[in-house]
């Protein structure tokens, strides 16, 4: 999955207008016009599309965080520079407060079905032996879980 498609589904998913974009960028101390929010969500094979980097995907999932669990005290954490799925899973699971079961449960709505020792490995450290690489079939079903979750009422699968 690119950085562009995950914020799409992330935007759907809230329905985040992209004003709204905009705001949960700068929860994380960073400005963005609506202008690159709007090239980033457009379809790759438009002209006007923009690549979105990891620096950019993780400073909107860090204002994500801040608007879902709130500013932490103190200093705010830096962007990413290299995002891999993992880490855009674990952005999501602090931001939406999961546990286990939660994510379980989430991906389930998805119709995929994981174990709790295989979700438990793409929280790991990725030099612990069980740490396990976050394919993009489990973040994509994922997300689309949160979806079904959070909108019921549209029960196809979002795209992009």
């Amino acid at each position: 999955m690119t950085n562009n498609d995950i914020l799409r589904r992330i935007r759907y998913t809230f329905d985040f207008k992209d004003k709204e974009v905009v705001e949960i960028f700068a929860l994380a101390d960073v400005t963005v016009t609506l202008e690159q929010v709007s090239a980033w969500m457009k379809r790759d094979e438009d002209e006007a599309f923009v690549q979105m980097n990891s620096i950019e995907l993780s400073s909107f999932l860090n204002g994500l965080i801040n608007l879902k669990r709130g500013k932490r005290d103190g200093e705010q954490p830096q962007p990413d520079v290299h995002l891999s799925n993992n880490m855009v899973f674990q952005k999501l699971r602090i931001a939406l407060n999961l546990k286990a079961e939660d994510i379980l449960e989430i991906l389930e709505l998805a119709n995929f079905r994981l174990s709790k020792h295989e979700l438990s490995a793409f929280f790991r450290k990725p030099d612990n032996k069980h740490y396990r690489q976050c394919k993009d079939q489990i973040l994509r079903n994922f997300l689309m879980g949160v979806q079904l979750k959070l909108r019921p009422e549209d029960q196809t699968e979002y795209q992009d």
